[in-house]
C-alpha cells in the first residue's frame, strides 16, 4: 500500500527544471512578464506570437497567446495570471481560447499551471526554475501527458533560450 501511495504522490508532483543564469532576477522577470517576448523563449515550438501587448502587472491579468498544435491547428490560449511577485515569481493558468476545440466547453480551463520562480544567486545571477503543475488536471489528460513529464524537454529548451536571451552580447565592430 505504501508503494502505491508513493507512486500516486509522485504522479501529482509538479515537473521542474532549473538553470543558473548570470543576470539579476529583475532582468529575467522583465522578459517573463512581457508576453511579446514569450515567442523568443518558447522551447515547445507551439507559440506563434502574442495577441496581448501589455506587460503583466499582477494577479488577475490575462494575456493571450497565438498557438499551434497539429491536432488543433491554429488557436489562442488565454493565460490567467494567478501568482505575481515582481522579480521573484510569475505563474499563469492557461484557458482554451478562440479557435481551440475546447474553448466553449467546461474543459476550457483544466487547472494546469506554468510558473517561473526566480531565486537570486549572488549579486549578478539567478536560479530560474520553470514548473509545470498538472495535479488538478483530469486524470485521463494527466496520463496522456505522462503526468507532465512530456514537457521536461521543452522546459529545458525554454531555459536554454532564456539563458541565451540574457547573455551579454559583445559590442559590434564597425564595418
Amino acid at each position: 500500500m505504501a508503494s502505491e501511495e508513493r507512486e500516486e504522490r509522485e504522479e501529482r508532483e509538479p515537473m521542474a527544471v532549473s538553470r543558473r543564469i548570470g543576470v539579476p532576477a529583475g532582468d529575467i522577470f522583465q522578459i517573463l512578464a512581457d508576453p511579446r517576448r514569450h515567442l523568443d523563449l518558447d522551447g515547445s515550438g507551439m507559440l506563434r506570437g502574442a495577441v496581448s501587448e501589455a506587460t503583466v502587472s499582477g494577479v488577475g491579468d490575462v494575456f493571450v497567446m497565438r498557438m499551434y498544435y497539429p491536432r488543433h491547428g491554429d488557436y489562442e490560449m488565454n493565460n490567467h495570471v494567478v501568482e505575481y511577485e515582481k522579480d521573484r515569481r510569475i505563474a499563469w493558468e492557461p484557458e482554451a481560447g478562440r479557435g481551440h476545440p475546447d474553448a466553449s466547453s467546461a474543459a476550457a480551463r483544466w487547472g494546469h499551471r506554468w510558473t517561473f520562480d526566480l531565486l537570486p544567486d549572488g549579486p549578478g545571477a539567478t536560479i530560474v526554475t520553470e514548473i509545470y503543475d498538472c495535479s488538478r488536471v483530469p486524470e485521463d489528460e494527466r496520463e496522456g501527458m505522462d503526468h507532465g513529464r512530456v514537457w521536461i524537454e521543452s522546459m529545458s529548451a525554454t531555459l536554454d533560450r532564456l539563458t541565451a536571451l540574457c547573455a551579454p552580447h559583445p559590442p559590434r565592430s564597425p564595418s
